[in-house]
């Protein structure tokens, strides 16, 4: 009677794993939506950088055509002053020469004089017309280039504006698709995480009246006893029978799973921290927690679970779940962990 109500109290449901398991997945989907974030925040650089360097090469050639006009400006500037001095002289010259001319007609003294200082004043004018000309030449020619270079100017200003409409369509774009990444991540992660459940509930039904098969967060553990003799890698029948019922779980979960879902089941092999014997088939407990892993996975893929969907890794005594070097705490700490997850 004693023993019966010790039993049923041992079968009490404990909410802690499903609260850990919960946990996990959580912090899981944490972590896949801050990668896509970060790689949606790379290309998105990237694409910003690319554009950066066209807007600065067209800012570039805007200031260049900007200093251009102001030179030529600068010397279309001179020229007008020149042509203004040149056009003061001429007026100089032509009202000096109307009153020489005013002077012969009215016959006074020095005729020749005046007729000479004409002939000079013509001369002195002809020659100040003709450089006028050529610096109206000059003005005009330099008007048509501040045209030309104001054309070019507006035709980069026209570039710079479209470069930076079509960067802005860029950064729409690369938001739209890292939005949408997030999204097709997201539900990626809600599959994966329900078919874990799945995988979880099913094993949990399978395993439930085994006390030394524990859930640990997203993990089953295994003591090593169930499976493995102390210090050996090979399983004895014990543990075939439970680790069938594992593939069996496995290979009925795989054809519900969707291929482009790229999950694997991974098999860890944890040791205590006792050496091996020098004279053992094994040098280390790294050895031994690798060689248990390893014959885990064998196992499943001769019963017919797909072997690109296992891993094997070993982890010696350096994982411990439980401290202390207590003989209860080296036994929990020799353990063989199913966890499924992404490749």
């Amino acid at each position: 009677m004693a023993l019966s109500r010790n039993r049923r109290s041992q079968r009490t449901v404990d909410y802690w794993p499903g609260f850990v398991d919960a946990l996990s997945t959580l912090l899981l989907s944490i972590m896949f939506l801050l990668t896509v974030f970060v790689l949606a925040q790379f290309l998105l650089s990237r694409e910003i950088s690319g554009k950066d360097e066209v807007l600065t090469r067209l800012n570039n050639q805007i200031n260049e055509l900007t200093q251009a006009l102001a030179l030529e400006k600068s010397g279309k500037q001179d020229l007008e002053d020149t042509l203004a001095t040149l056009q003061s002289s001429l007026a100089v010259s032509e009202n000096e020469r109307s009153r020489l001319q005013q002077l012969l007609d009215s016959g006074s003294g020095g005729a020749a004089a005046a007729q000479n200082r004409i002939g000079e004043l013509s001369d002195s004018l002809d020659a100040e017309k003709k450089i006028s000309a050529r610096a109206m030449s000059q003005v005009e020619l330099l008007n048509q280039q501040i045209a030309a270079l104001r054309s070019q100017i507006a035709a980069v200003e026209q570039a710079l504006q479209a470069a930076e409409a079509k960067d802005q369509a860029s950064r729409t774009k690369i938001a739209d698709l890292g939005h949408r990444l997030n999204i097709a991540l997201a539900q990626r992660v809600q599959e994966l995480n329900r078919y874990r459940s799945d995988f979880f509930g099913r094993l949990r039904e399978i395993l439930s009246d085994r006390e030394n098969i524990r859930i640990v967060g997203d993990r089953f553990v295994f003591q090593s006893e169930v499976l493995f003799p102390s210090g050996a890698n090979v399983m004895n029948p014990e543990g075939e029978a439970e680790m069938q019922k594992v593939a069996s779980a496995v290979i009925e979960l795989s054809k519900e799973i969707p291929p482009e879902i790229n999950w694997v089941l991974r098999v860890d092999g944890h040791t205590d921290n006792v050496p091996l014997s020098g004279n053992g088939k094994f040098a280390d407990n790294w050895e031994l927690s690798a060689a248990r892993a390893t014959s885990v996975v064998k196992f499943l893929i001769s019963k017919g679970v797909p072997a690109d969907r296992l891993a094997a890794a070993g982890f010696g005594e350096y994982q411990p779940i439980a401290e202390g070097e207590t003989p209860e705490a080296r036994a929990a700490n020799r353990r063989i962990e199913l966890k499924l997850t992404e490749k």
